[in-house]
């Protein structure tokens, strides 16, 4: 085995372990975890939340026996083929050994390994903005047009995972128009390449135009809710705190397009930056979903910095290179992960508050991180719910309802009982079985929302009591009550359908 292919395996090992290590075994899954992995349950052309990429990953979860193992394998499997594309790019550029370390060891020790380590389209969404950017190095190097088309699958299967790719798009567009490699729009298999990508995600198109472009009501509640607080500025800021041990390499990249000689054909990579940045920027988008920009930029970095520091006093800075991304990942494995129990970080709170990470969307400080916070008391509410269940007569014909998709899916997936519990809320409003006529009912109510629920809803129901709550004082879902509802004295299937109707109507 040759010595470079050796070393790539050595860091796909570490990255992939990684991924497991840093996880402690006091947090359950994330909350939107459990709606992603419940997509599997519900195959079809497109979601409410998300394309269908993430159901077919799903679904082969489930075939493999839905455990944690395989939860996390996906997001740690696309990490470490980001950092494979990454090394391949070097290797296209013909960057040498320590290139090659340099680009792998930034990548290694970046944002990735927080963002890979939860079930959630976004470690497929870089993997994919890696992958085409490097497809189209590899066209621009051979000006074989079998990159084109390799490229367009990438791009389908990519806006099948996460519409944010088209933003890729944007910035590329005119970045290629400003420089030299203008010439790839006279190429007509580069339209061609563009008509199989579209076949490719017709499919989903097709589902959008027939569940009324839900796509664009999810933008719209972004945009009115989570994006109406994004500050533009904050986002700009963000971008450097991504990847902090590598920002020499990325900006030595953005240096190299202009002064290096070898790398004037891919100029246009340093404009299409710019323009995507801008468009996000533009639209007001969270700032993780630029990610996917930056590991291409740690390639062409790479290999610049190893051309100049090839002789003389400078060789001596390439082991420092190496070590600033090692150097930053101590603090940050202290820190960044959770990796911690909850009573650590609440023992030492001023060091998490001091980096805005006990600031929850609410604008309010609290115990411990919003997404510590989003992975306790699961386990605690589906074991609870499936005590209650058992107790139940007709089992068969009794509704578990949820205020939202995270207690929906939590149940679902810890539920020893096989429990399908359902929601209004997100892709779970399609989800309900109408086909029964519910005795009774199960009700998980939020805590804030939890005090009418008697009042509201026991004069439709022979017997009714509270069964229990969520104890977990640092989960997010702290308070969340269960209701229970028995021998129902009307049809409550006409009720379903009507907010089914309600909350259609509205999204």
């Amino acid at each position: 085995m040759a010595k470079n292919t050796l070393i790539l395996l050595v860091f796909i090992a570490i990255k992939f372990l990684l991924q497991f290590v840093l996880l402690s075994s006091e947090y359950d899954l994330q909350r939107d975890e459990y709606l992603h992995l419940d997509l599997g349950n519900h195959l079809a052309w497109g979601y409410l939340s998300v394309p269908p990429f993430t159901s077919w990953t799903s679904y082969f979860i489930i075939l493999f026996g839905n455990s944690v193992f395989w939860v996390k394998f996906f997001p740690a499997l696309y990490g470490c083929l980001t950092l494979f594309v990454v090394w391949k790019a070097i290797e296209e550029l013909k960057g040498n050994l320590f290139s090659l370390v340099l680009g792998a060891t930034c990548v290694l020790f970046s944002c990735l390994l927080r963002l890979n380590m939860l079930y959630q389209p976004n470690s497929f969404d870089v993997l994919s903005w890696t992958v085409l950017y490097f497809v189209l190095l590899k066209y621009i190097n051979s000006e074989n047009s079998k990159w084109l088309f390799i490229g367009a699958f990438v791009f389908a299967i990519g806006f099948l995972n996460k519409y944010n790719i088209i933003f890729l798009i944007i910035g590329l567009a005119p970045a290629l128009l400003l420089t030299n490699q203008r010439k790839i729009f006279v190429n007509l298999n580069l339209y061609c390449a563009i008509f199989m990508g579209l076949i490719l995600i017709l499919p989903n198109l097709f589902w959008q135009y027939q569940n009324n472009f839900p796509v664009v009501h999810h933008l719209k509640e972004l945009a009115e809710t989570q994006l109406i607080n994004v500050n533009r500025f904050d986002f700009i800021k963000s971008q450097l705190l991504f990847f902090p041990s590598s920002l020499i390499v990325i900006f030595a990249s953005f240096y190299a397009f202009f002064f290096y000689k070898p790398f004037k054909n891919y100029r246009f990579y340093f404009f299409s930056f710019c323009f995507t940045l801008i468009a996000f920027i533009y639209f007001k988008a969270k700032d993780y979903y630029a990610i996917g920009i930056y590991p291409i930029y740690i390639a062409f970095g790479a290999v610049y910095l190893s051309n100049i520091l090839k002789e003389g006093w400078k060789k001596y800075l390439k082991p420092v290179l190496i070590a600033i991304p090692l150097l930053f990942f101590i603090p940050m494995y202290n820190i960044a992960f959770p990796n911690k129990t909850p009573e650590y970080v609440v023992a030492n709170s001023e060091k998490y508050k001091k980096l805005g990470m006990l600031r929850w969307e609410d604008g309010k400080d609290h115990l411990i991180p919003q997404d510590y916070a989003d992975m306790l008391g699961w386990k605690e509410l589906a074991h609870k719910v499936d005590s209650v269940y058992l107790a139940l007569p007709n089992k068969s014909k009794t509704l578990i309802l949820c205020d939202n998709y995270g207690q929906a899916g939590a149940i679902n997936y810890y539920s020893n009982q096989n429990i399908k519990a359902v929601s209004f809320n997100a892709d779970y409003v399609n989800w309900f079985n109408l086909g029964v006529k519910y005795e009774n009912l199960i009700r998980v109510k939020e805590h804030d929302d939890s005090n009418v629920e008697l009042e509201k809803t026991a004069p439709y129901f022979q017997k009714s009591f509270i069964a229990g709550s969520i104890t977990n004082k640092y989960a997010r879902e702290f308070g969340t009550a269960i209701f229970v509802f028995e021998d129902a004295k009307i049809d409550i299937r006409d009720r379903i359908r009507t907010e089914i109707k309600k909350e259609k109507t509205i999204k």
